[in-house]
């Protein structure tokens, strides 16, 4: 069974730093793209960033230059590190696994990040 479990969500104020975990088990995330996307209430769930399992990491604006994706193969486990938090973060963030090869995608069950002053 597949799990992607997030961690690291919270309540913060603007400008201040989060860091996010996601720890999968049931797959070796060296074979699959691991991204985050983020969803806030009343808008679609958008992406973060993907960090593909060959090539470029690619940011969504907003995030660019603030967040950055990095990757524990040996301990399966992605993180992304927020930086410079503005309250339009607010959201749940996803995490996201996307096998290299046959497109077989999971989903983790999200973590709530919140800034506010």
């Amino acid at each position: 069974q597949v799990q992607l479990v997030e961690s690291g969500g919270g309540l913060v104020q603007p400008g201040e730093s989060l860091r996010l975990s996601c720890i999968a088990s049931g797959i070796s995330i060296s074979f699959y793209d691991m991204g985050w996307y983020r969803q806030a209430p009343g808008k679609q769930r958008e992406l973060v960033v993907i960090m593909p399992n060959v090539g470029s990491t690619n940011y969504g604006d907003s995030v660019k230059g603030r967040f950055t994706i990095s990757r524990d193969n040996a301990k399966n486990t992605v993180y992304l590190q927020m930086n410079s938090l503005k309250p339009e973060d607010t959201a749940i963030y996803y995490c996201n696994a996307v096998h290299y090869r046959t497109r077989s995608a999971f989903w983790g069950q999200g973590t709530q990040v919140t800034v506010s002053s």
